[in-house]
C-alpha cells in the first residue's frame, strides 16, 4: 500500500516546514555505515489517516526552573525593554536566565536567525540565509554598550553558504565589543566553519577571553544528532585554541541516546585529543537534552542529579580544569566564573584600574 501524502495544509505542520524545510536529523542514506543504533520502535505511520507523534515526557521534579527576578534581572530587562534589544536567553527560554541576568551575563546570537544546517536536536530555523549584515558588529558592540554586562557568550548560526563561514563577522565583532566594552570578558561559542583552519583562525586571532566550541553529543550519535559535522573535525578546534593559548570549552548533552561509559570515553577523547604544549581542552559542560518540539529527536532518558554528579567528579579526575554538570546546565551557565578564574580578563582589569588610579595621583 503506497502511503497517502502528509496533510500540508495544517497550520503546525505549516509553521514547522516554514521553519525546517530540509529533514531534521539530515539524510539517513547518507550514513552507509552499519547501523549503530536501532530506531525501530520510533518509527512512525500516518499512513492510515491518524496523525502519530511521539508523546513529550513529563519533566522530572529536579527540572523546575526558578522564575526569573531580582534587582540585577530587573535592570537588564528594563535595559533590554528600553532598547529593544534581544538576547539567545530570552528567545530560547533559558531555565537560568535569572540567575544569569542578575549577574550581568547574557547570551547573544549573531549571523542571523537562519542555520544553513539541520541538526535533529535544534530549534534554530533552517535554510539559507538570505544577506550578510556586514554591520552587525558595531551594532553588537553598541548593544553591549548599553546593556553594560560583565560578561557576555556570543554565538551564531552556521553560515556554510560563506567562504569563510561569517568568521571575519566574528573576528570583527569580538574586536569592537572589546573595544566598547573594556570591563567585559567575551566567551564565544563558534562553528567548526567545515574544517577551514583559516577562517577559525581569524577568530583566534580576535582573542576573545573563551573559545567555546560544543561536541554536543559523543561520538556514536553524530549521525542523528550532528550529521553535517564530524567529530574529530570539532576535536580539532578546540586542539587548535589550546594550541594558541586560549581557554578550551566544550559541552555535551545527555538524556538523547549516549550511554553514561560513552560519556566518560568522550572525556578522554577530548583532553587525549586536543593534548598541546599549553595543555588540553579547559572547561566541559554536561546538561539535560530537552526536546524543542514533537519533531526533533526525542529524549531517552533523564538523567539525574546524582548521575551528573558523577560525570563532574570523573571530569575533574581526568584533568578538565572546570566541569559543570546539572540537569539545568547550558554553555553559559556560571561562564563568567570561568573566565574569572581561566582567562586574561583580570589581570586586564587590574591593569587598568592601576593606569586609572595612576592618572589620578598624577593630576592631584
Amino acid at each position: 500500500m503506497v502511503p497517502s501524502a502528509p496533510d500540508n495544509t495544517d497550520p503546525a505542520i505549516l509553521r514547522t516546514l516554514a521553519r525546517h524545510p530540509r529533514p531534521l536529523g539530515g539524510d539517513p542514506v547518507k550514513q552507509l555505515d552499519a547501523p549503530k543504533v536501532s530506531l525501530s520502535g520510533l518509527v512512525l505511520n500516518n499512513a492510515g489517516g491518524a496523525k502519530d507523534s511521539l508523546a513529550l515526557k513529563k519533566k522530572p521534579s529536579w527540572l523546575k526552573a526558578k522564575v526569573p527576578g531580582g534587582p540585577g534581572y530587573e535592570r537588564l530587562k528594563s535595559i533590554m525593554d528600553t532598547h529593544r534589544l534581544a538576547t539567545v536567553c530570552q528567545e530560547a527560554g533559558c531555565p537560568n536566565m535569572g540567575e544569569c541576568w542578575s549577574r550581568g551575563v547574557a547570551t547573544i546570537m549573531i549571523l542571523g536567525d537562519t542555520c544553513t544546517r539541520a541538526c535533529g536536536f535544534c530549534n534554530v530555523k533552517t535554510g539559507r540565509p538570505a544577506t550578510l549584515d556586514t554591520d552587525e558588529p558595531r551594532r553588537v558592540a553598541e548593544s553591549l554598550r548599553l546593556m553594560g554586562l560583565k560578561h557576555v557568550v556570543i554565538t551564531s548560526v552556521n553560515r556554510d553558504e560563506l567562504s569563510d563561514g561569517g568568521a571575519r563577522i566574528w573576528a570583527e565583532t569580538i574586536l569592537r565589543s572589546k573595544d566598547a566594552c573594556p570591563e567585559m570578558s567575551i566567551e564565544v561559542l563558534i562553528p567548526d566553519f567545515e574544517g577551514n583552519h583559516d577562517a577559525l583562525q581569524m577568530v583566534i586571532d580576535a582573542r576573545p577571553h573563551i573559545i567555546n566550541h560544543n561536541l554536543e553529543t559523543i561520538r556514536r550519535m553524530y549521525p542523528a544528532v550532528r550529521p553535517s559535522a564530524k567529530f574529530d573535525r570539532s576535536l580539532e578546534v578546540l586542539r587548535r585554541v589550546k594550541e594558541q593559548g586560549l581557554v578550551a570549552k566544550t559541552g555535551i548533552m545527555v538524556g538523547i541516546g549516549e550511554r553514561d561509559e560513552e560519556v566518560l570515553s568522550m572525556m578522554d577523547d577530548v583532553l587525549s585529543k586536543t593534548a598541546t604544549p599549553n595543555g588540553s581542552a579547559d572547561i566541559l559542560t554536561i546538561g539535560q537534552y530537552l526536546q524543542p518540539t514533537r519533531n526533533h529527536l526525542p529524549i531517552d532518558r533523564f538523567v539525574t542529579p546524582e548521575q551528573f554528579a558523577m560525570y563532574h567528579d570523573e571530569g575533574i579526575k581526568r584533568g578538565f580544569k572546570v566541569v559543570q554538570s546539572g540537569p539545568l546546565v547550558r554553555s553559559s551557565y556560571h561562564a563568567d566564573h570561568q573566565a574569572d578564574e581561566l582567562s586574561t580578563i583580570t589581570d586586564e582589569r587590574e591593569r587598568r584600574n592601576r593606569t586609572g588610579m595612576g592618572a589620578l595621583l598624577d593630576r592631584a
